[in-house]
């Protein structure tokens, strides 16, 4: 690991702080704007957005990683293939997989496995994430599209910017919601209090909008089926956090990942959040690909476990 430090003169205030770096440093600009995603740069000790516009006096700080953690290392990893031809790959995401290395994860990848394929993949986003145009959380299941080449990245992603994309997901929440339907509209931005956490009360937000279904309801949890209109960190949990019913299993924004009821014990390894479905125009025919993934065994199971617990007599525990 590599550490710089940098005091902000006159002649460069109110420079965007991706662009200072990439001048200091002599990085390309798009990777200077990961290490800032990623936290490894800071701003007086606090991490800012790509945008922030530098003061004089600021002490930027960045950890930059060493040449050999840039590359990926072909790792023989089995992947659920949901379609592959010469210009998309789209893979059912187990739970407990990251998408590309960063610090903490540096092997055992879904970028790591399609090296391992001998996949091409777009340029973009080289050398840890090429093609990456989306993400889902380490412990969220389901579908991703990855680009093979630059043309479909290019195009993929400004399908995602114009939210032409349709992602829907299944959701285990806590509870049962008083409105069966409906939609979550608010700002979502870094938290103030932990900059590792996106948070509703921000004064840097950006507008987040999450429509939902109830699909079934438990006597202590609802299955939920959400379309993302917007794609922030952590939308989902954070919203339905927000209205006090937090996703099944969320660590960060939930409570435990325990619920006793009488005797009954239920175990959350993970959130219960799984992508199911995907709809987009092929980046290359323009066709429309629709696609869908079954619900993960660990979900059905905790389905199963979540019907068998009597109707509660008293205040559940988490």
């Amino acid at each position: 690991m590599k550490k710089e430090a940098y005091i902000v003169g006159l002649k460069d205030q109110k420079e965007r702080l991706d662009i200072f770096i990439a001048k200091k440093t002599g990085l390309s600009r798009s990777y200077v704007q990961r290490l800032i995603r990623e936290n490894s740069v800071s701003v007086n000790s606090v991490a800012e957005k790509v945008s922030y516009r530098i003061k004089k006096g600021d002490r930027i700080e960045l950890t930059i990683p060493d040449k050999e953690e840039l590359v990926l290392i072909p790792e023989d990893i089995p992947l659920d293939v949901v379609l592959n031809d010469p210009h998309i790959i789209v893979i059912n995401k187990p739970p407990g997989m990251v998408i590309y290395p960063a610090a903490g994860h540096i092997s055992g990848t879904l970028m790591n496995a399609l090296i391992a394929r001998g996949e091409r993949l777009a340029s973009i986003g080289a050398p840890l994430r090429p093609g990456v145009v989306h993400r889902l959380d380490k412990d969220t299941s389901g579908l991703i599209v990855i680009a093979k080449d630059d043309t479909a990245y290019l195009n993929l992603f400004r399908q995602f910017q114009r939210r032409e994309v349709e992602k829907h997901y299944l959701a285990l929440v806590y509870g049962t919601l008083k409105r069966k339907s409906g939609e979550i509209k608010t700002i979502i931005g870094r938290s103030a209090s932990d900059r590792k956490r996106m948070s509703i009360r921000t004064k840097r937000g950006k507008e987040a909008i999450t429509q939902y279904e109830v699909i079934r309801e438990f006597k202590i949890a609802s299955l939920v089926k959400v379309c993302l209109i917007t794609g922030r960190t952590h939308q989902i949990r954070v919203h339905f956090a927000s209205i006090g019913h937090p996703v099944l299993g969320d660590r960060t924004y939930g409570r435990k990942n325990i619920i006793r009821s009488g005797q009954k014990t239920i175990r959350f390894n993970r959130q219960m959040l799984h992508a199911f479905s995907l709809r987009f125009r092929h980046p290359v025919t323009g066709k429309r690909v629709e696609l869908k993934a079954p619900m993960p065994e660990d979900m059905e199971k905790t389905i199963e476990e979540i019907e068998a617990i009597p109707a509660p007599q008293r205040p559940l525990h988490w």
